[in-house]
């Protein structure tokens, strides 16, 4: 099947990620239709910046699943329909396995019922838990610390299982620390509320907030913030377009991790981000956090080697910068 025959179901992809995976797969050719049920994506971002046709529904409604497979011929589903706020989840943890395990195992089996059997899925790194090894690889084991990565952890067990008893063929994703916006300005990140490290230090650049905070200052690092693995959005979505074509081709289910392979520091984002604005962006030195890990950086030589994924936007200033075009259009116009 060319991808011009190849039409891919999109779940949450007016959220961050998914329609920068929308993006990409409009740009290699492929027809795409978006599910998502707006608590968190953005209508006006799929109907007029994407311009594809969204659907507005949940992953938990089965009779609505089996109608949207029958009335369209989807070949492949991307899912990137989940709850994704880690303190959240340990504060509502039935709200994360109802959404991101039952919504996702209704949705596999519905895809079943309709022949659908090729999956791309959205995982984390959170998988892993406290890393003993860094970079961290595929084969490290999975300890997560929060329901929330829990919940990913239970989904890529189903998918295995899913494989062996039914050919159900699938390519699961570890991300690490998504960041960035199109470099085009198109798209970006717009969380409500917003947990994430660069958009929290670029929205007080803007003024939206007072300072940004820094959770912990001892830790066992160069300047004794938590290090992350800071991976560009485009070059994540383009991991899950060859992801597809891996799985249109043939390949076997697998997993990746997606990273740069290199990490910054809390302090060094905020400092790169003041060269990058322009701006003084005040920081606040707190107590750590629990459950945060001191350094989080994936090794990311499976993709490379057997997918030919090549991150573009390696280097943090280009990441920010991206981001901060973003921003400044959206929270200023």
């Amino acid at each position: 099947m060319t991808k011009e025959q190849a039409t891919v179901l999109v779940t949450g992809g007016a959220g961050y990620i998914g329609s920068h995976a929308v993006l990409a797969l409009q740009q290699a050719g492929y027809e795409v239709v978006v599910l998502d049920n707006l608590v968190y994506g953005h209508r006006d971002i799929v109907e007029s910046v994407l311009k594809v046709e969204l659907i507005v529904g949940d992953t938990c409604d089965r009779a609505f699943l089996d109608q949207l497979f029958a009335s369209r011929e989807i070949t492949a589903v991307m899912h990137f329909a989940a709850y994704a706020y880690v303190g959240e989840s340990v504060t509502d943890p039935a709200k994360y396995y109802q959404n991101n395990v039952v919504g996702t195992l209704t949705l596999l089996e519905a895809m079943r019922a309709a022949g659908v059997d090729k999956f791309v899925f959205s995982s984390t790194c959170a998988t892993y838990g406290v890393p003993t090894t860094v970079p961290i690889p595929e084969d490290h084991p999975q300890n997560p610390i929060n329901p929330y990565g829990v919940t990913k952890l239970m989904v890529e067990k189903i998918l295995q299982d899913f494989d062996h008893a039914y050919q159900f063929r699938s390519v699961r994703f570890r991300y690490f620390n998504a960041a960035g916006a199109d470099p085009d300005g198109r798209l970006g990140e717009d969380h409500t509320p917003e947990t994430h490290l660069i958009p929290l230090v670029l929205l007080t650049a803007l003024g939206q907030r007072q300072s940004v905070s820094i959770f912990g200052t001892d830790y066992e690092t160069p300047d004794g913030t938590c290090i992350r693995d800071y991976i560009h959005v485009t070059d994540l979505a383009q991991a899950h377009v060859l992801g597809l074509a891996y799985l249109l081709q043939g390949g076997a289910t697998t997993v990746f991790n997606l990273g740069n392979g290199n990490g910054f520091s809390v302090k060094e984002v905020i400092e790169t981000a003041r060269q990058v604005t322009g701006r003084s962006i005040p920081a606040q030195e707190c107590p750590r956090r629990p459950g945060d890990p001191p350094a989080l950086v994936g090794g990311s030589d499976r993709a490379r080697a057997l997918l030919g994924w090549n991150p573009q936007y390696a280097d943090l200033q280009q990441i920010i910068s991206h981001a901060w075009q973003w921003h400044q259009l959206r929270h200023q116009s």
